[in-house]
């Protein structure tokens, strides 16, 4: 971010929806790279640590939009995003998560 204002990267479409231009130019083939993981991953936010890596998701106030639509259609943050969390960490700790969501899920009911 520039000055605590949007991305340097942001472009809106016409409807007035904030994109990222660098995810815009590789989905239509102008670049063959895409953007950084941690774009990629937002609102969630990893850390390292020596013996593991920390997952959690930053709450931010221009995201409360997407958390209602979110709430309503019944999409958490992790299935949001999904691809994200595979690039970063592989498909076989995404399953994992999925079947500890499930587990959490059933638990609750």
């Amino acid at each position: 971010l520039i000055d605590g204002a949007d991305c340097a990267y942001v472009t809106f479409d016409n409807k007035g929806t904030a994109l990222c231009g660098i995810e815009e130019a590789y989905n239509q083939g102008d670049i063959d790279w895409k953007k950084p993981v941690s774009c990629h991953l937002y609102p969630v936010r990893t850390r390292d640590y020596s013996e593991f890596s920390a997952v959690n998701y930053h709450h931010w106030y221009i995201c409360d939009d997407a958390c209602t639509l979110g709430k309503e259609l019944q999409v958490p943050v992790y299935k949001f995003v999904k691809d994200a969390l595979i690039r970063k960490f592989g498909e076989d700790w995404y399953a994992e998560l999925e079947k500890i969501a499930e587990k959490q899920k059933e638990q609750e009911a």
